[in-house]
């Protein structure tokens, strides 16, 4: 079965833990809350683009434990395609420990995830998927790399969270780098990127070469497409949780890329994704309706 997107890289099994203030060293703090759901940047994208509507594999690595099957089940659920997830015996589910500020909506983030080979696709694997869209988190760098080798025509995207071996070898091959604030200070050595942003985007274009957007939270967005530069204002909302915001940022972007938008309108519809999401508690259970999101465009 042919798909329209595939996304590769890093899956896990998220505990959202939900307190007043972040909790001191050698300390005890109560929650009343508990959210769990499957998490990873390239996972709750394939699961947003399932969500709303768009025929997605995702490949990855999990453990042949309870963690890895319901990571699995989770995504199968929402119709995505996990032929090439491969459940490893032996192998820990990574697992991801977030803690959530309730008056700021800030989270922290603790993530177990043990050594191991990485995931190998092979030709005969993705016979038959023709995506025409690839999204990697840089997590799983080789299957990234083949998966590109195997569909030469697809679009293909970047979430780049952090400056990682995988990201620094996949960042200037892809066609849209969206990387993390975090990502374009690590690069370019800028202390206030959004401030700084004329001298930021030409640096990373300089080092990529390719469409580049910088995710600033509640900032929004700057890109370059090396024709035109620009700022997107973040939505306006009150932020209870930004857990899998930027995530969900770039499995909207995706969809966006899929239905042909341009570039402006693209990240207009994932600035607007995104937004709403922080106004829910939990990582995957925050994906705002595409109908939702449709309704608060500029021009809906």
């Amino acid at each position: 079965m042919s798909v329209s997107a595939l996304c590769v890289g890093h899956a896990a099994w998220d505990l959202c833990m939900f307190v007043d203030a972040y909790p001191a060293e050698n300390s005890k703090t109560e929650t009343k809350l508990l959210i769990e759901s499957g998490g990873g940047p390239a996972a709750n994208a394939a699961w947003l683009l399932g969500y709303w509507g768009v025929p997605t594999a995702f490949a990855a690595v999990v453990g042949q434990d309870e963690y890895g099957g319901k990571a699995v089940k989770e995504l199968e659920d929402a119709g995505v395609d996990c032929r090439l997830v491969e459940q490893r015996t032996g192998h820990a589910t990574p697992l991801s420990f977030i803690i959530i500020n309730r008056n700021t909506g800030s989270r922290t983030v603790m993530n177990r995830k043990l050594p191991g080979t990485g995931l190998r696709l092979t030709r005969p694997s993705l016979q038959g998927l023709d995506p025409r869209l690839l999204l990697f988190d840089g997590h799983e760098s080789e299957a990234s790399l083949a998966a590109m080798e195997a569909f030469p025509s697809a679009v293909t995207v970047l979430d780049a969270g952090s400056l990682r071996e995988g990201t620094a070898a996949l960042a200037a091959k892809v066609h849209y780098l969206i990387c993390s604030e975090r990502f374009a200070a690590q690069v370019t050595g800028e202390g206030d990127v959004l401030a700084d942003r004329l001298a930021c985007l030409p640096r990373l274009r300089e080092l990529y070469g390719n469409v580049v957007v910088v995710t600033l939270g509640a900032n929004g967005a700057i890109f370059d497409t090396g024709e035109c530069q620009g700022h997107l204002p973040a939505l306006s909302v009150e932020a209870r949780d930004t857990t899998a915001a930027g995530d969900i940022f770039h499995g909207a972007f995706a969809y966006a890329l899929l239905q042909r938008m341009a570039l402006r309108e693209a990240l207009q519809l994932a600035t607007v994704a995104a937004g709403l999401s922080v106004q829910k508690q939990g990582g995957r259970p925050s994906v705002p309706q595409l109908k939702a999101v449709l309704e608060r465009l500029p021009d809906a």
